[in-house]
């Protein structure tokens, strides 16, 4: 089975760990950076281009107008920190099931 690869920014490291932990249980590659340009950096590396790689924000924000603004982005999915595992590994999987739909017909990312 081949691993599909994760990218998280968070800059609180015991929050990665955790991250890192549950989803290496789920069998995910798990890379990390830091802080948003840390993050472009690291996704070009793997993918070559920003346009195809599906985003799932998570937010320790509790403002109303975050979600709005994230998923306008063109975030696919926006979940509230702290979120149970289920709930994420279920947000990955829908997000990376629609973009490998959306790529096997030929659907363009809202981020190109």
């Amino acid at each position: 089975m081949t691993q599909k690869k994760i990218l998280i920014v968070d800059d609180d490291p015991s929050l990665r760990l955790g991250l890192q932990v549950r989803l290496n249980a789920y069998h995910y590659d798990v890379a990390f950076a830091v802080d948003g340009a840390t993050s472009i950096v690291e996704a070009r590396k793997a993918a070559g281009t920003l346009s195809s790689i599906p985003v799932i924000v998570l937010s320790g924000r509790d403002r109303v107008g975050n979600r709005e603004r994230a998923l306008k982005a063109g975030a696919k999915s926006f979940l509230q920190k702290p979120m149970e595992n289920d709930e994420l590994v279920a947000a990955i999987r829908f997000v990376l099931e629609e973009n490998r739909h959306d790529a096997a017909v030929g659907c363009s990312s809202p981020l190109s």
